[in-house]
């Protein structure tokens, strides 16, 4: 059992206060740019979608613009399929999926759907390759009314009038080698507590709802991904990041209740998808094409049975 006394900020036991937070954010170092990685490539969409600015996120004199990209045409008898990525900045599949399912097969559902996809939630973060906000907030368990994350109060904003219109959610995520290394161990010093190794999954799994699950939907996912990379086995206690896998590749949480990106609307399909960069089996193309193959099977599936 490794303890909170091998993280570098904070005193063991002690949860952070405002001087431990000031000196995690110190370290945090821009390492890529969020304007040429992930909003030039939205403006390169704009002769084919609307895109609009819902939110600006202000952090030490830098300025954040929040962007969504939608179908244009878009027509309200048509059901909404909404794809969020970058809630965890670090995770780059999510962002680069999203923005490569936009580019390559938005167009496929024409008049067919409605698209509401936001690529990058987590701008801030995405620069600094990091999980956490400036305050060292997770906004993946803050996505409610209130929120102390401007990240998740701004998409719950975004969100809050298509509440109940939203049929389908899709959240892209990743687990990597970082979350043992470094994200744990932070979450960790920072609440005061114990760090508890656990293990990284290899390979692609998804998060159901365990409030109201929908087991084909899932299945349909993973079959789609299955053709792109591989699905994470169960560990040797059947289970996947500490929870019970129910299903091949699929584990179960309360979305709502954590606070969860893939809770905010009353979707009957929701799914977060969990790509594994650090595998030997993977490159980071095949990362964007797991997600961009999730994406496409979510959509199609949820088309497909919308009137069940």
């Amino acid at each position: 059992m490794t303890t909170p006394s091998s993280y570098p900020i904070g005193t063991p036991l002690h949860p952070w206060g405002a001087a431990e937070i000031a000196e995690w954010r110190a370290r945090q170092v821009k390492r890529r740019s969020y304007a040429d990685e992930v909003l030039q490539p939205i403006e390169s969409l704009r002769d084919r979608f609307d895109v609009s600015v819902y939110g600006a996120l202000e952090y030490a004199g830098e300025s954040f613009p929040l962007l969504a990209v939608r179908s244009r045409g878009w027509r309200d008898d048509l059901p909404v399929m909404l794809v969020t990525g970058g809630v965890h900045g670090y995770e780059t599949s999510g962002v680069h999926g999203a923005l490569q399912f936009l580019r390559d097969h938005g167009d496929d559902y024409t008049g067919r759907a409605n698209l509401l996809v936001v690529p990058c939630v987590s701008p801030w973060a995405y620069e600094r390759i990091n999980r956490w906000n400036p305050d060292a907030i997770d906004p993946n368990r803050n996505f409610r009314e209130g929120s102390p994350s401007g990240e998740a109060a701004a998409l719950v904003k975004l969100l809050a009038p298509l509440r109940d219109r939203i049929l389908m959610h899709i959240d892209l995520h990743e687990t990597t080698d970082s979350d043992e290394s470094e994200f744990r161990p932070a979450l960790a010093a920072r609440d005061g507590k114990v760090f508890e190794p656990g293990e990284v999954p290899d390979g692609f799994y998804l998060v159901d709802d365990s409030d109201k699950p929908q087991p084909a939907f899932q299945q349909a996912i993973i079959d789609a991904v299955a053709q792109v990379t591989h699905i994470a086995p169960a560990d040797a206690s059947g289970e996947i990041i500490g929870s019970p896998q129910v299903a091949p590749g699929v584990i179960e949480y309360a979305l709502k209740q954590l606070g969860l990106c893939a809770g905010i609307t009353n979707a009957r399909y929701t799914t977060t998808t969990e790509v594994y960069p650090d595998s030997p089996r993977a490159t980071p193309q095949q990362c964007n094409d797991a997600q961009v193959a999730a994406v496409r099977a979510a959509i199609d599936y949820a088309l497909a049975h919308a009137a069940g």
